[in-house]
């Protein structure tokens, strides 16, 4: 089968196309013959080698397809049912083995496409929402990179649960993508500081929670946005880790730190099940629109990371085998 392979981390030509063995089922595992891939930054991290892992690697770790060979133990799949999955490596590929206990049914309504885009990236803003700091009607929350994959999302579901948002963009074209999203107030961050718009428009009370994805360039100012016994809730870092700090500085409002993950959070089946299913019934009944920005040969995977990176896109990437 063909497939990415990183043999040596480092820039976007690591990521060779290639031709390698197409693996067996063990006990417990499902083959899957994928159909579309989700790209996500956590897969830059890899490939990049800032979060290690054995070499060679197949990078991305999200993915939609159809099952294509079932091995010993597994009762819950068949050969030829609709398959997608999250936080499961090797995806960037033509096939993959997935355990059978993280793969989840697509539902009838929802193609290939949409089921690959919105795991990892639905189920994040579905965590960060109702689980990480649960929204309720007449809390704020602000939440940077409102234009992205989880960003757009996590708008969507934050005005679910009847919250006030304020969103960070970068660009008017963005500010666009998070208006149509349902954001309340929009902040251009390259045209205002975010940190004295978001007092601005609180009378200085600050925000109950902040969704931070961005990392080291948000964070100080994030920290100062968050009101009394409010939440900072760090679970990126697209411009780069954020420094050593003082936690001291948590006292100055009482704020709670977390830096969760979706790992975190679809631990368990009954948990991962709840999720997707929840995600595909909003994508279904038009509660969450996605956004997939682009769909792109799994060959040219150099160039979805050129463009992730670049924090040009709007909306999902994709890549197709």
């Amino acid at each position: 089968m063909r497939a990415i392979q990183v043999k040596r981390t480092g820039g976007h030509e690591a990521l060779d196309y290639v031709e390698i063995e197409k693996p067996k089922p063990k006990s417990g595992e499902v083959l899957v013959r994928l159909e579309s891939i989700g790209v996500n930054f956590v897969d830059v991290y890899h490939r990049s080698g800032l979060y290690k892992l054995p070499l060679p690697l197949t990078p991305g770790s999200e993915g939609a397809g159809v099952v294509e060979e079932i091995g010993d133990g597994v009762r819950e799949f068949k050969k030829g049912d609709r398959v997608a999955f999250a936080m499961s490596p090797g995806s960037y590929a033509e096939y993959v083995v997935v355990a059978a206990a993280k793969l989840v049914p697509i539902p009838d309504d929802v193609d290939f496409k949409t089921a690959a885009a919105a795991m990892l990236q639905g189920m994040t803003a579905h965590y960060l929402a109702i689980s990480t700091y649960p929204l309720k009607g007449g809390e704020t929350a602000l939440v940077h990179a409102a234009a992205g994959g989880v960003g757009g999302l996590l708008v969507q579901v934050a005005k679910m649960r009847g919250a006030r948002v304020i969103a960070t963009v970068s660009t008017k074209e963005k500010a666009k993508i998070a208006q149509e999203a349902g954001a309340d107030d929009i902040i251009n961050y390259k045209e205002s500081d975010f940190e004295a718009e978001t007092l601005r428009l609180t009378d200085h009370k600050g925000v109950n929670v902040v969704y931070d994805s961005v990392g080291q360039t948000t964070f100080d100012k994030s920290l100062n946005c968050v009101t009394r016994r409010g939440l900072l809730a760090l679970f990126g870092q697209s411009s780069g880790p954020v420094p050593t700090f003082d936690p001291s500085r948590l006292a100055k409002n009482g704020t709670y730190l977390t830096r969760p993950s979706l790992a975190h959070y679809i631990a368990e089946r009954e948990e991962l099940l709840w999720r997707a299913r929840e995600v595909f019934s909003w994508i279904g009944s038009g509660k969450l629109r996605l956004r997939i920005d682009r769909e792109i040969p799994l060959r040219d995977a150099a160039e979805a990371h050129r463009l992730l990176e670049s924090r040009k896109t709007m909306g999902k990437l994709l890549l197709r085998p």
